[in-house]
């Protein structure tokens, strides 16, 4: 069976660039949007024109030079917003407008003073303003996962007919559970008329660290894009991370999905971006963590030695990284110490494993982690000449 495409649309330089301090250059934008493209991302969110004459500017240069991807520009529904977008974009050889208006109650009421037929009016009237620019024009429907299904599904159909071409179904505070998110997107796909004119899209945030589950559970229920960051970087707790769906995806070939995405440039992909934005990622991030294909403790290393699949079910050269690591602590067994003696130059027989493993473990119990250096120091400490 052929694998439905589910597209990567990219808003690291937009939503991502939201965090404190991660603000970035024109410059650095047109690197990692000139990597984003290398990387096969179907759509860039290059940013927010109206926001800025920065902005404006990156969004403008970013247009002129990505030669695949569609590049897209967020606005309020707002026809200042749309008209700058439309300006900002005018380079782009696959251009997309992403406007859109708060949906839930809430919103409507504290954020809007309005009421349900009027942001329906508003949200048509700005499809319609957009269209008038670009025919690519994505509607998002902000803070749905808080908004009533039924009336989200008549925002939905209105903004369809006004000539939306993705349905962004955000939500926006990070609140839903998977199986709740799940059933939004389905209930969505079988109640929206002309819900085939459209592609329907998660854009899910990480309060509640479900993003990536609402996003892939999204999908599995019909939407066909799914908004992301790498790093999963983002506003508050940040985005879905699109290191994490897209090898969901590759790992899981029951679901029949797949992206475009060229998963060895993942882990160089997630380096550039933490170096130009300045934010780390935790050591044990999924996927692109420095401890993601790493193992410390001796049972987990004595399976990966043996074989890699015992303990790891993604290759790390799928995504870039060269090679598991064994790392040698306290909690290390023979295997490990033999492992990285002879990655050293050190070829143990099993009389020289015993010899210098007690060694080894009083030494390891002074030190976080044992280094190249260290295991030279033992060897000589124990006379073992190198191999």
């Amino acid at each position: 069976m052929a694998k439905d495409h589910v597209q990567i649309f990219d808003t690291t330089l937009r939503d991502g660039e939201q965090v404190p301090g991660c603000k970035l250059n024109t410059a650095q934008k047109l690197i990692i949007a000139e990597r984003l493209d290398i990387l096969g991302v179907d759509i860039i969110e290059a940013g927010f024109p109206v926001s800025s004459p920065g902005d404006f500017k990156s969004v403008e240069a970013i247009a002129k030079l990505v030669k695949n991807a569609t590049v897209c520009g967020l606005t309020r529904s707002v026809e200042n917003d749309i008209k700058v977008a439309a300006e900002a974009l005018k380079y782009a050889v696959r251009p997309r407008i992403h406007t859109g208006i708060g949906t839930s109650d809430s919103h409507i009421k504290f954020k809007f003073n309005s009421n349900r037929d009027a942001i329906i009016e508003r949200a048509v009237a700005a499809v319609k303003f957009a269209k008038t620019f670009v025919e690519d024009v994505e509607f998002y429907a902000e803070d749905a996962g808080r908004t009533d299904n039924e009336y989200l599904a008549r925002v939905c159909e209105a903004v369809i007919k006004a000539g939306a071409t993705v349905l962004n179904i955000p939500d926006t505070t990070g609140y839903c559970l998977p199986h709740e998110y799940g059933a939004k997107i389905k209930y969505l796909k079988e109640n929206v008329k002309g819900i085939e004119k459209a592609v329907l899209s998660c854009h899910c945030h990480n309060d509640l660290g479900l993003a990536t589950a609402n996003s892939i559970e999204g999908a599995i229920n019909g939407a066909r894009q799914i908004e992301c960051t790498i790093n999963g970087i983002g506003e508050r707790a940040g985005n879905t991370s699109l290191e994490e769906v897209v090898m969901i995806m590759k790992q899981h070939p029951d679901l029949n999905l797949d992206t475009g995405i060229n998963t060895k440039l993942l882990y160089s992909t997630s380096q550039m971006v933490q170096e130009h934005m300045g934010m780390f990622v935790q050591a044990n991030k999924a996927v692109v963590g420095s401890n993601a294909f790493a193992h410390s403790s001796g049972i987990h290393q004595d399976g990966v030695i043996k074989n890699r699949e015992t303990y790891e079910i993604m290759d790390p050269a799928d995504v870039g990284v060269t090679e598991s690591a064994i790392v040698l602590t306290a909690r290390s067994g023979r295997a490990a110490l033999a492992y990285r003696a002879k990655k050293v130059g050190y070829e143990l027989t099993k009389l020289e494993l015993d010899e210098i493993y007690p060694k080894f473990l009083d030494y390891a119990d002074t030190k976080k982690e044992i280094v190249d250096e260290d295991i030279h120091i033992l060897m000589e400490t124990s006379s073992i000449k190198m191999s």
